[in-house]
């Protein structure tokens, strides 16, 4: 089974040279492998061609260059490298801020040395973004002015660049490669770099960073799997290093070339090797740095994420929400790849794709799994895709996702007891929800409510427990106690019952609006079939009550003494209530002026 892995590329170089003694080898510094490109941007510190007839033996010490990035595009990598004649001066300044070089190179050719710095600045670039970035206190003015050997000889030169890797979902997905050390071409170099993986030619290109090239010697080739190569207009294929820049299309980057070469016409699908011949027969070149730009296989990368999850209180079923992704991949990912879900190690469901995911698209679904009780309740829910390596993928390590799940329990509440109360009237009464409850629980009492939906929604609290008056009979209060994680809903009845009347043994009808009714007490609001009489103390009836009356005031409504009042005095009273719990109500009473 094939897995494509980000390409580690091997350069094995053949050298043909005169004339040096050292210098630092050609190798692979970093390797990026997704939707990427890549850019450089620098500028020379040169005035003038080091091989014009009577130019100054001058150099300065800062020069800036523009970086425009694209929508979408976002900095992942940022590398400085400034070079130059002697044996170096390794600590710069980019944009005010203070650099020294974290790897150096050099090299002695002819009894002269030359050098370079590099130092990551992707931060840097980051931060800044587009605009100019200055590089400065790149300091060679001594030596170039007072020792003759570079001068004389035309190798003073001095510069800077900055490669600027770049990533933007709307490139291919590609593998770019930098390798960088501090070659000098005096003749010839061969490079083949191996172990390659060429699907797709489009788009492909190799760029260099050089010093020292001049535009008027015309001596220098670049091939490319045995043809050579040229990027007309600025770059003719006798003249390669030429102070050029592809990227800008400048032709006075004075001893310094930034340029790319398009492959796609050098090299073929199912490559795996590239050979590269440099040759410059009288001008001196150094090249600092080699990027390979190759598109990566048309290949789907399979990966899960899961979205959600909902575990019921009480319940051992598990609904998962999870989706498979093509991302980041640039083929289809076909119908019926295998999707395996796991809990604790134990397969639990096996299902497959149901459509192609085309690149950067997914495919949702959900599944409902039962928790064997053998689990515990505290698992882990794995779900992997492909997860046999049935299908060639770009990137195999990100085929699986995990979610920590828990089965959690309803709270054991207390049984409240049922309430019963005195009828204050029309089958209501007050009472204390909160005497119920007990003193002390390890859970929480949320409250009190008049409906199971209530509850649930916490929606509608009874605000005064310690007064709430019943609004039916019986009438069910519901009560709700959490945990941290459920909640369980109880419920009581709050019961009604008639209690005895209370009758008064007096009252004084004489108009001053106290007391000036024979008012029974939890009667007319209580008792709905209720008979009252009352006799004067020779047995005569001057009064009959019940709910469509007003109490007595102490004027007749009955036989012949309708409407006369009543003198003082006692008169009795025959209540019979019409209810069975109770009998016959018999007394007087004191009529009082």
């Amino acid at each position: 089974m094939l897995t494509i892995k980000k390409l580690i590329i091997y350069l094995s170089f053949l050298y043909v040279f005169i004339g040096y003694s050292q210098s630092s080898s050609i190798s692979l510094y970093s390797q990026f492998s997704g939707r990427y490109d890549y850019t450089t941007i620098g500028n020379t510190l040169n005035t003038i061609e080091n091989n014009t007839i009577g130019s100054p033996c001058t150099i300065l010490t800062s020069s800036s260059a523009s970086l425009s990035l694209s929508t979408g595009d976002t900095v992942e990598a940022a590398y400085l490298y400034w070079a130059g004649s002697g044996s170096g001066d390794f600590d710069v300044t980019l944009n005010g801020q203070s650099l020294s070089a974290q790897r150096t190179f050099n090299l002695t050719y002819s009894g002269r040395t030359y050098f370079s710095g590099f130092t990551d600045v992707t931060t840097l670039v980051q931060n800044t973004g587009s605009g100019t970035y200055t590089l400065s206190d790149l300091d060679l003015t001594t030596l170039i002015t007072t020792d003759p050997l570079y001068c004389n000889n035309a190798t003073n030169f001095a510069g800077w660049a900055i490669v600027i890797v770049l990533q933007n979902d709307s490139y291919q997905l590609r593998d770019i490669n930098i390798y960088d050390g501090f070659e000098i071409v005096p003749s010839s170099i061969d490079i083949v770099l191996n172990n390659l993986q060429v699907y797709d030619t489009q788009g492909s290109k190799i760029g260099f960073l050089a010093w020292e090239g001049d535009a008027l010697l015309a001596t220098e080739t670049l091939t490319i799997n045995g043809t050579i190569v040229d990027n007309l207009p600025n770059n003719p294929a006798n003249n390669v290093f030429n102070g050029t820049n592809s990227f800008t299309g400048i032709s006075d980057l004075y001893n310094m070339d930034i340029d790319y070469y398009n492959l796609e016409n050098y090299i073929s699908t199912n490559d795996t090797s590239l050979s590269i011949s440099l040759t410059s027969y009288q001008d001196v070149v150094i090249v600092n740095n080699i990027v390979t730009v190759l598109n990566s296989f048309v290949i789907p990368d399979a990966a899960v994420q899961i979205n959600s999850s909902t575990i019921n209180c009480d319940s051992r079923e598990a609904a998962i929400d999870f989706s498979v992704t093509n991302y980041n991949s640039s083929g289809e990912l076909p119908t019926g790849t295998t999707i395996s879900i796991y809990v604790d190690g134990q397969l639990l469901e096996s299902m497959v794709t149901s459509n192609s995911i085309t690149p950067d698209e997914e495919e949702y679904f959900t599944v409902l799994l039962s928790i064997p009780n053998t689990v515990p309740d505290d698992f882990t829910v794995t779900i992997i895709v492909d997860e046999n390596n049935l299908v060639d993928e770009y990137e195999e390590t990100n085929n699986s996702s995990t979610l920590d799940l828990a089965i959690r329990y309803s709270p054991e509440i207390p049984q409240l007891a049922n309430m019963t109360s005195c009828d204050l009237g029309h089958n209501s009464a007050i009472f204390n929800l909160e005497s119920l409850l007990p003193a002390v629980t390890d859970i929480t009492f949320t409250g009190f409510f008049t409906s199971e939906d209530n509850a649930m929604y916490l929606t509608n609290e009874i605000l005064t427990p310690t007064t709430y008056t019943s609004t039916a009979n019986p009438q069910t209060i519901y009560f709700r106690y959490d945990n941290d994680y459920c909640y369980s809903i109880g419920s009581f009845e709050l019961s009604v019952y008639n209690c005895p009347p209370i009758i008064p043994q007096g009252f004084s009808p004489n108009g001053d609006t106290k007391n000036d009714y024979f008012n029974i007490q939890g009667l007319w609001t209580v008792f709905d079939k209720f008979d009252l009489k009352i006799y004067n103390r020779y047995g005569s009836l001057l009064y009959q009550g019940n709910q469509n009356t007003e109490p007595w005031n102490g004027i007749a409504n009955t036989n012949m003494m309708i409407g006369k009042t009543a003198t003082v005095g006692t008169y009795f009273y025959v209540l019979r209530l019409e209810d069975e719990l109770f009998n016959v109500y018999t007394g007087w009473v004191y009529l009082n002026k």
